[in-house]
């Protein structure tokens, strides 16, 4: 059991997310060993998804034919993954230097169900990874409990090797994680992480974009005074937030050049929630059947909700759209939501990407948790923004009632606490495998119906379930 002070006096000596606070538990999350074994299956399928992704869009966007067996060429894939993006980007993410470039870090979000897992979410630039590195060790040294799931630093270790892994230098690469204004919440656990780097050795910092400079065609920062150059950017920030990325120019210069990998490279496609979407439209069903090995195939249909794109182009009178059902009856328009029954409402409503709110979890909009004209404004403004911002329309699972010990506000004592899970795994990208090196579970009140980090949630890291 981890005692409350030492709990206190460990994340206050080393704070990890700005200005941000969480409740506190003496347990780390339990996962069954089949829950473990899952995930490390989910690992593999979500690699394959984004390769499998990668390869539609570069078809798509050739025109070339989609299946082996017949013909089937969907331009409107393409549209829909670059639309509101400036062309440069555009162009940048099909260059065929990028092809086969993955994340490192590829994190799911997983919810906890009364039929198992439900994966809503797959983030390629995701916050949390140092803070599930230190909740590891830290769990881990106190109960000398080498079940946590990363237990041995393996966020740490596997962290650094995603990144070396990709360089081409005969020596050990020097590294910057590169944090925007933007993701500034993130920056203090970015930072602890490139410490503990450093205490073991490497060459890794956490720096800010203007901390970047060029010198004579490559990257550089300064360290203790002295030009150090930078053979890899590991890129903390969303591309939308590129345009206030001072020194983008720079890098993708070096890039150029051959002088710099940056990872995540700029392939906004990847980044795009309508991913998800994709993957159960019904056109693309052999698609992913080809693409995905029947493991992967059968685990995702089973995980990944029913979800739809919010395409607002106008169809023939007798045609009707492929999505729910509202009274019993299919669309004919998707502004015939707005007078589904709340029940008919249990869905998910929330931007594709390549905008401010859609991180975190702003710009979500639950049904059946909202009033009626809220869901219609909803409604209203992701149609009105479709030319520039696609949304997605996504089936909502309820996560299952949990029990789990917390602490009490003070420390003094410890209760049953109830409350909803989600689950976030983070895989790291180590010569072609997706190697689960932590998970990060998000405990929030019942009450809650849209879980994420807020001040009345626990984070805790996971361990494997003692067998009975």
């Amino acid at each position: 059991m981890l005692e409350h002070a030492h709990l206190r006096s460990a994340l206050g000596a080393q704070p990890l997310f700005e200005d941000k606070s969480w409740r506190l538990s003496p347990d780390a999350w339990p996962l069954t060993e089949e829950q473990v074994t899952e995930l490390e299956a989910v690992g593999r399928a979500c690699l394959e998804f984004y390769q499998a992704l990668e390869t539609l869009y570069l078809r798509s966007a050739s025109g070339r034919n989609l299946l082996r067996n017949r013909p089937l060429v969907a331009p409107w894939i393409a549209e829909y993954l670059d639309r509101g993006k400036p062309k440069w980007l555009v162009e940048l993410s099909r260059s065929q230097r990028l092809r086969g470039v993955m994340p490192p870090v590829i994190r799911p979000d997983l919810l906890l169900t009364e039929e198992g897992f439900a994966l809503t979410e797959l983030d390629s630039v995701p916050g949390g990874i140092g803070l599930t590195a230190f909740l590891n060790r830290l769990y881990t040294q106190t109960n000398g409990n080498p079940a946590v799931i990363g237990a041995g630093d393996a966020m740490i270790n596997n962290f650094l090797a995603a990144l070396a892994g990709a360089s081409d230098r005969a020596r050990a690469p020097a590294i910057a994680i590169v944090v925007s204004a933007e993701a500034s919440t993130y920056r203090p656990e970015m930072e602890w992480l490139a410490g503990e780097l450093q205490r073991a050795g490497h060459r890794v910092y956490c720096l800010a974009p203007e901390d970047l400079f060029p010198l004579g065609g490559t990257l550089h920062c300064d360290v203790d005074g002295t030009p150090e150059r930078i053979d890899i950017v590991y890129r903390f920030f969303e591309l939308f937030d590129l345009e206030n990325v001072t020194t983008r120019q720079f890098m993708l210069e070096a890039w150029e050049q051959g002088e710099l990998k940056i990872l995540p490279h700029f392939r906004p496609f990847l980044e795009e929630k309508i991913g998800l979407a994709l993957f159960h439209h019904h056109l693309l069903r052999d698609y992913w059947s080809e693409n995905l090995s029947r493991p992967s195939l059968r685990l995702l249909r089973r995980l990944v909700p029913r979800s739809w794109v919010i395409d607002p182009a106008p169809l023939p009178p007798s045609a009707v759209l492929d999505g729910p059902l509202v009274g019993g009856r299919p669309m004919n328009d998707w502004r015939d939501l707005a007078q589904a029954s709340q029940k008919e409402r249990e869905l998910i409503l929330k931007i594709s990407g390549f905008h401010e709110t859609a991180w975190g979890a702003r710009g979500v909009l639950l049904g059946s948790d909202c009033s009626r004209e809220e869901w219609q404004e909803g409604l209203e403004e992701a149609l009105k923004v479709s030319a520039d911002n696609l949304h997605l329309l996504q089936e909502y699972r309820k996560p299952k009632r949990l029990s789990h010990r917390l602490y009490n506000g003070e420390g003094t004592g410890i209760y049953d606490a109830q409350g909803r899970l989600r689950l976030c795994p983070y895989y790291l990208v180590v010569e072609g495998e997706a190697r689960l090196s932590g998970a990060l579970a998000t405990f929030c009140p019942p009450d809650k119906k849209i879980i994420h980090g807020m001040v009345d949630a626990a984070l805790l890291p996971c361990v494997r379930a003692p067998v009975a």
